[in-house]
């Protein structure tokens, strides 16, 4: 009994302050610099931003206009090209589909329209020290590099009911292969377009942007996938519509490879004429 009692004693004694503050929270870890540093770019990013209209409708990025005006003139120089087919993007909302070789590759839809463009890159890049301050600037979209984050989809359909414009490489990444195959695609376009109702700008780069040799690229009429809008769709379906995207650029490209082989041709009879008659 004697031994109960002390127990009970013991029990009902009050824990000094100290101690009892010391068992019952435990002080958070403080971060380092880097890490909070790191952290505030992955918030920055985390949700997108939004461009309000002027009063003629048009949704511009200052800084866009400020880099498309002073890049310009650098990728004519050192890295020239040329654009065929539809050139001018009207105001809207609209989603550019192109393949992907390199990180200027972001620079060619922008000269199609006088309105800002949201970019879709990965979380990686947009975590890096300059990068990620360009990319709020920009408006630029954070993606998962296995394609699988839904927060990506969430912010790309968000921008595209606010009237904007979204731009996005289904590679996922650079293709640095030699041959004219394109890189797997990544879904989601079909899904983004036909939820949201916007229209789908394909595009293709013929050949790989070098130095001080002319990239062509081609821009297709915008695809409205109206048949498809306000009906019930499986993932298959979505599949199929990706496909049929995938395969709208291999035809882009094919159609101005035969466009140029016919005006090689034309030339070189031009010339045959000319010597016949001079002979």
């Amino acid at each position: 009994m004697e031994e109960s009692d002390k127990s009970r004693e013991e029990e009902s004694k009050p824990v000094p302050e100290g101690k009892r503050n010391s068992e019952q929270t435990k002080e958070p870890k403080k971060l380092s610099r880097k890490e909070r540093v790191r952290q505030k770019r992955a918030e920055r990013i985390k949700v997108t931003r939004l461009f309000p209209a002027d009063k003629k409708g048009y949704h511009k990025m200052p800084f866009m206009t400020f880099l498309r005006v002073l890049l310009y003139p650098i990728f004519c120089t050192l890295k020239p090209f040329k654009m065929y087919g539809h050139k001018k993007v009207g105001k809207g909302a609209y989603i550019y589909f192109g393949n992907h070789y390199s990180i200027f590759d972001i620079f060619y839809p922008t000269f199609t329209t006088k309105e800002g463009i949201h970019f879709l890159s990965k979380q990686s890049v947009l975590e890096a020290p300059i990068l990620n301050k360009w990319g709020y600037r920009i408006g630029a979209i954070g993606a998962m590099r296995d394609g699988s984050d839904v927060r990506t989809l969430m912010n790309a359909m968000r921008v595209l009911k606010n009237g904007e414009k979204v731009s996005l490489f289904p590679e996922g990444t650079r293709n640095k292969t030699d041959g004219d195959e394109f890189l797997p695609f990544h879904g989601g376009a079909a899904l983004m377009a036909i939820k949201t109702k916007s229209p789908i700008v394909p595009f293709v780069i013929c050949n790989r942007p070098r130095i001080l040799h002319m990239t062509h690229i081609v821009f297709g009429e915008p695809m409205e996938l109206s048949e498809y809008y306000d009906r019930k769709l499986s993932p298959e379906d979505y599949a199929r519509i990706d496909d049929m995207l995938r395969d709208r650029l291999y035809e882009l490209r094919e159609e101005h490879r035969a466009m140029l082989r016919e005006k090689k041709e034309r030339r070189k009879n031009k010339r045959k004429g000319k010597q016949c008659k001079s002979s």
